[in-house]
């Protein structure tokens, strides 16, 4: 065995096996979710989730790689690649296609499990999977073509986003921002006045432990990104990983001290996610103690946006506009400041941040990239979810909202008890 075929071997085994950790972050969404939901609605989560996964594969084999990585027409979109075949010979790695669209599909299921959150409690689940189809056969794949594919505009122009700031977590949350728009706030959420009132989560260690599981998967969202067993750049990616989420969580736990007189649980949780998110882009490109100031910005920003979208009545459940948007957003302008030259050689980008003599281009090249998907996200999932609403409704009845989605659109509690029977047989009676 040469040591070129022992290479795609390890190359492989760490493809796969980074997008296995991505894929049980899908078990992070469901626990993080149903945590934060109340009680009645978790199976609901669950149920969404699994149209994350089975969907949102699906389709991406079908023709959301395809429009992705595919062969570029004008920089805009694939046209090669239905169904994994045609002309991939564009896609020149160690690893075979089967492999890299494998650890592709991870990324775009954790696209849709965004949007999922920020809908929570009152989406039609007939809508959900309707715009499940939308988000991973269209919106995302033709704004990933743009950044990461050979020919992608927004690639050839410079932009960085090393595994997703903007592609993933600023799309995701920006189209989870129109969908909760859209939606409207769940049922006693606000006052007449307008004062936002306390929904209380279900089961908070529930959701800690989502948390947890995000928190290891992303090692594999973020160093996987390498495509390669042998970069070098694998440690530094993992170090201003970790470095980032802490900080983010740290920051949370001072912060709502200091704002509430005391830690806020949910903020904490949310903090180290809005870390994980901040890094993504850059967290092969910049400095470790670059890496805590990007967390602890993005800590910050998510408690202060999450106030501002309750005083302009946005009902988000679970914070993902916050936490994805907000913080996919920082950390995408965050590269343009601290991108260190010396990392950006190493994967042939000649761009330096603004903070490290680069000048304004990269930073520019990253607003420009920034506010194009965000664009493009919000819009399309404005347009989708209006057609989907001529075809069936976007949101469930307030009888079943009030009942509980689990009940209503499922059938089945969460947790059942000897008087949840002969209230589902009462349920089916009156449904005849």
């Amino acid at each position: 065995m040469d040591l070129n075929t022992l290479a795609s071997g390890l190359d492989t085994i760490w493809v796969v096996l980074t997008a296995a950790m991505i894929l049980l972050m899908e078990g992070g969404f469901a626990l993080l979710e149903a945590g934060f939901v109340r009680q009645k609605n978790a199976v609901s989560i669950i149920m969404k989730v699994f149209v994350d996964i089975t969907f949102g594969a699906l389709i991406f084999f079908f023709f959301g790689f395809a429009l992705m990585y595919g062969k570029d027409a004008f920089g805009l979109i694939g046209t090669s690649g239905f169904l994994m075949g045609g002309d991939l010979t564009h896609i020149n790695m160690s690893i075979s296609h089967d492999t890299y669209w494998l650890f592709q599909c991870a990324f775009v299921i954790a696209v849709i499990s965004i949007v999922s959150g920020a809908v929570a409690e009152r989406v039609n689940f007939h809508a959900y999977i309707l715009y499940t189809i939308s988000m991973t056969g269209l919106i995302y794949p033709v704004a990933g073509h743009w950044v990461w594919s050979v020919g992608g505009w927004l690639g050839s122009l410079g932009m960085i986003d090393f595994a997703g700031s903007a592609v993933i977590h600023a799309l995701g949350g920006f189209s989870a921002l129109a969908a909760a728009i859209i939606i409207g706030p769940r049922i006693g959420k606000f006052s007449e006045n307008g004062t936002a009132n306390i929904v209380p989560p279900s089961n908070l260690p529930l959701a800690s432990v989502g948390a947890f599981i995000l928190w290891f998967g992303w090692f594999g969202f973020n160093s996987g990104s390498t495509l390669s067993a042998t970069n070098g750049s694998i440690g530094h990616i993992a170090v201003t990983t970790m470095l980032a989420a802490a900080s983010g969580g740290a920051t949370c736990i001072l912060f709502t001290m200091l704002r509430y007189r005391k830690a806020d649980p949910p903020m904490v949780i949310n903090g180290s996610l809005a870390g994980l998110v901040g890094i993504t882009a850059g967290c092969a490109f910049v400095s470790d103690l670059a890496a805590i100031l990007i967390g602890s910005i993005c800590g910050i920003a998510m408690v202060f946006v999450t106030e501002f979208m309750e005083s302009k009545r946005i009902d988000d459940p679970v914070g993902a506009f916050p936490v994805h948007g907000i913080s996919g957003s920082l950390g995408t302008l965050a590269v343009g400041l601290f991108a260190k030259p010396e990392l950006t050689a190493n994967v042939g980008k000649g761009y330096s941040g603004l903070l490290y003599g680069g000048g304004f281009h990269l930073l520019g090249v990253q607003l420009l990239g920034l506010a194009t998907v965000s664009v493009w996200g919000f819009a399309l999932t404005w347009v989708t979810l209006k057609l989907i609403g001529r075809v069936v409704p976007v949101r469930v009845s307030r009888d079943e909202e009030l009942i509980g989605l689990d009940v209503g659109s499922h059938g089945v509690p969460a947790y059942s008890q000897d008087h949840d029977f002969i209230e589902l047989d009462r349920l089916k009676i009156s449904n005849n």
